[in-house]
């Protein structure tokens, strides 16, 4: 073969290789780079949907977690700016399979019965066993319907647009981004005297201390059950009481939604961005939503929002013969035109409220329509290790001050395309700027209220160079320590490993999919469970967790308790649980462990317990890792190692 035919080839592939940071030596070359990632990702997302669109069967799609089928459409509604909020149910009342379709979740809605239909976008607002709410601008054609996980496409344009302001920035914006890229030097002033609201412990009150000294950005590194949320309100209280208007944002609506909760019991003036209903139902009173609509030039507005409804409900009607296609579209018109009218409207009064907060809560993906040219004096972005590159931007970019705050030794941020994720996209600027700048840009929170010591020592010892230590409260507490748990060898015990070697715990792939999952295993789970409801353990303080979702299927179809949670390990992040169950499901000849050697989501398992872990899984598998070599001799010299052999299975 000629030699110059097998360079071009050589050349194309370099081509297709993603860039890495390490090659971008100026701010477009960095900027690019990210931009390359976010398409390589876009184009995952879409692959996967289009993948996805194909499977026809309703047991099948479901059964991936991120599609809804043969959905009615219950009720509906006018939300803020027009949007029509939606209620999806199956027929019956049926409770909906298990999805991944989260508050917030961009989604398509089509029409079940034409493979053909496009749908139209939409957002998760509000779930519930039986039913699931989107917010949407279109009305969706069809009589029965199909809810997809989707590519959100808007955000990436957001992202794509503020990453282009952030090229050229100037002035303070272009400080801040050369600090974060690591060609400006950090800085900090004395904070001067602070009078503390909270109670804190001595490494809180110092993480405070060096926020609020940051002139351009510091990090607050808070591992499992130390705080960090508490942390982070009270320097956003801090912040206020100095005069500065805060926005605190981050990847997730919980998270956001778990700060404001804070937030509301320290200060009067705080403001949640976001659909009322991806809120917790007590924090409502904060939202725009329900401010706008508690202002007194709204009544205009309600009665708009009534034409509009009876509008829906003409066009929601059985129109027949060869006008009824042409009358509907004829009503809907008319409808989108009066939701433009009131956006106009609405637009002042959200103005105001706006105006009014000191505090504006949002996630990551800010709505630049609603916040306008508006800049903070500091932005606090909690989970900032669950946040790719590409998606800061738009929060940095409105901030003279950036405060993050997470643990990147947790979970990483989501990302599906493999090269992307290669290349450098699963890591934070969180991550980076504690492995570039090291502890010059961070401090750790050290003291954890969650779990007995003896849970917390490998974690502490593997992940935070064993710096963490148990507050009295929690170091020696147990399971028979609860009232109503009877005092048993098993309630006793705060940990144990239970090892299936030689027992033939095989691992299997789930029929007719892709996830893996190990009957025996599951099998021992319930048992125990059962054991600790025997023993006196309520279902909800109980946890289940495995890696794999086939693994999470099989175990909930075996165990009807609906307060006891099972879910796989993204599920659990932030979470605790009296006793926590871990399923390993890994099992065999080879030592092949997957996404297992990703030994941060299992930190993230081990550390959800607070009195009692668990830990099933195949010692000739998991121990050919060394990582998990050394929990298993961790386990062996705590005198809380088992064989499966001693379980009557």
């Amino acid at each position: 073969m000629p030699a110059g035919s097998r360079q071009e080839r050589q050349s194309r592939a370099v081509k297709k290789r993603p860039p890495t940071l390490d090659q971008a030596t100026t701010v477009d070359a960095y900027f690019d780079t990210l931009a390359d990632w976010l398409e390589r990702e876009a184009e995952a997302e879409r692959e996967r949907l289009a993948r996805r669109r194909q499977i026809r069967n309703q047991t099948h799609v479901e059964r991936t977690g991120e599609t809804l089928v043969r959905m009615s459409l219950q009720d509906h509604n006018t939300g803020l700016a027009g949007r029509l909020i939606l209620d999806f149910a199956k027929p019956g009342e049926q409770p909906l399979p298990n999805n991944r379709l989260k508050v917030g979740s961009p989604v398509v809605v089509s029409d079940d019965d034409n493979p053909a239909d496009k749908g139209v976008p939409g957002v998760v607002s509000r779930r519930k066993p039986h039913l699931i709410q989107i917010a949407t601008d279109q009305w969706p054609e069809g009589d029965h319907f199909r809810i997809d996980l989707s590519p959100d496409e808007t955000t990436r344009r957001r992202q794509l647009a503020a990453m282009a302001r952030a090229r050229t920035a100037t002035g303070r914006s272009k400080n801040l981004r050369d600090v974060l890229m690591g060609t400006r030097p950090l800085r900090f002033n004395d904070p001067g005297e602070i009078k503390f609201l909270t109670q804190l412990n001595p490494p809180q009150q110092d993480a405070v201390r060096f926020a609020l000294s940051a002139r351009d950005v510091a990090i607050i590194h808070g591992p499992p059950g130390t705080g960090k949320t508490t942390t982070l309100a009270e320097i956003i209280y801090q912040a206020v009481s100095r005069g500065d208007r805060v926005l605190a944002c981050a990847s997730s609506n919980t998270a956001v939604d778990n700060l404001l909760e804070r937030l509301v019991t320290m200060m009067p003036h705080v403001l949640r961005v976001g659909h009322p209903a991806r809120v917790f139902e007590a924090l409502r009173g904060h939202t725009l939503d329900e401010l706008v609509d508690a202002d007194p030039s709204t009544d205009v507005i309600r009665d708009m929002r009534r034409e509009v409804q009876q509008l829906m409900k003409a066009a929601s009607k059985d129109f027949r013969g060869k006008d009824g296609h042409r009358n509907r579209r004829e009503i809907m018109a008319e409808a989108g035109q009066l939701r433009g009218q009131i956006r106009g409207l609405e637009r002042s009064i959200i103005r105001g409220v706006l105006d009014r907060a000191d505090v504006v809560c949002t996630t990551t993906t800010v709505d630049d329509d609603l916040l306008g040219d508006r800049e903070f004096d500091t932005v606090v972005m909690d989970e900032a290790c669950q946040s790719t590159l590409p998606s800061i931007w738009q929060a940095v970019l409105r901030a003279d001050r950036l405060i993050l705050g997470g643990d990147h030794q947790q979970l990483p941020p989501t990302v599906l395309s493999a090269e992307a994720a290669t290349a450098g996209l699963r890591e934070s600027l969180m991550q980076r700027m504690v492995q570039r700048d090291g502890e010059d840009v961070f401090r750790r929170l050290t003291v954890q209220y969650r779990m007995n010591e003896s849970i917390m020592r490998f974690s502490s010892d593997t992940f935070y160079d064993g710096t963490l230590i148990a507050d009295a409260s929690v170091k020696s507490h147990r399971l028979c320590d609860l009232k109503g748990v009877d005092t048993l060898p098993m309630t006793e015990s705060t940990l144990a490993f239970i090892d299936t070697a030689g027992a033939e715990y095989d691992e299997e792939l789930e029929p007719d999919g892709e996830s893996k999952r190990n009957p025996k295993e599951a099998h021992l789970v319930v048992q125990l469970v059962r054991d600790l409801f025997e023993s006196g353990v309520c279902a909800n303080q109980i946890a289940v967790i495995a890696p794999y979702a086939a693994q999470v299927r099989l175990i909930r179809n075996r165990l009807d308790a609906p307060e006891l949670e099972i879910d796989t390990v993204d599920g659990f992040q932030g979470r605790e649980k009296e006793v926590v169950l871990i399923s390993m499901t890994r099992s065999n000849q080879i030592g092949e462990i997957g996404f297992l050697a990703d030994t941060r989501r299992t930190n993230v398992a081990l550390t959800r317990a607070k009195r009692k872990l668990i830990v099933i899984g195949d010692s000739a598998t998991l121990g050919q890792n060394p990582f998990y070599a050394a929990m298993l001799q961790y386990f062996d010299d705590a005198g809380a190692y088992r064989s499966v052999w001693e379980f009557d299975t």
